[in-house]
């Protein structure tokens, strides 16, 4: 097996490791605005699938501006410094699965892997799965440990390699 780099594969645990993410997108007006976001991993097309429904704020706002951003993070724990707390922020592209596409097939399949329960909510004729194409990131792994993910190494952790 070959050798992973150990900010490479903290990266990988940490985006493996939550489920939920901070996503922000823009108003109508070009206002940020940050919402709570359950997420899930497409290993395939290398993207961060989310299940919206059409009557929620962020799913106009990134049909308006498909350029979004997400931030994920290690959950706080009580007596622990939060300025070292690993996270990442993803700058990338919105863009909603056509339903019965492949790409449709694949982000259900990886969220329902992720959130089996929420089975029931993929048939409701409102929701979609929308995938957030990543750009760019920058990870901190700790305090004192910020860089920038080169595209390759993102692709490589996003398909699980």
């Amino acid at each position: 097996m070959a050798h992973e780099p150990r900010l490479k594969r903290e990266l990988r645990l940490l985006l493996a490791g939550q489920r939920t993410a901070a996503l922000g997108t823009l108003t109508e007006g070009g206002e940020p605005f940050v919402s709570m976001v359950p997420f899930a991993l497409e290993p395939v097309h290398g993207c961060l699938v989310l299940h919206v429904s059409g009557l929620a704020a962020h799913t106009r706002q990134m049909q308006r501006h498909p350029h979004v951003s997400v931030l994920v993070m290690q959950a706080e724990q009580a007596g622990e410094p939060v300025h070292a707390l690993p996270r990442v922020s993803l700058d990338g592209t919105a863009s909603e699965a056509e339903v019965g596409s492949a790409r449709w097939q694949a982000c259900r399949s990886a969220y329902l892997a992720r959130f089996p329960e929420a089975e029931p909510m993929t048939e409701l004729p409102d929701f979609r799965f929308v995938a957030i194409t990543p750009a760019s990131a920058r990870h901190v792994a700790g305090f004192g440990a910020a860089r920038t993910v080169e595209p390759e190494e993102l692709r490589d952790v996003l398909a699980g390699t």
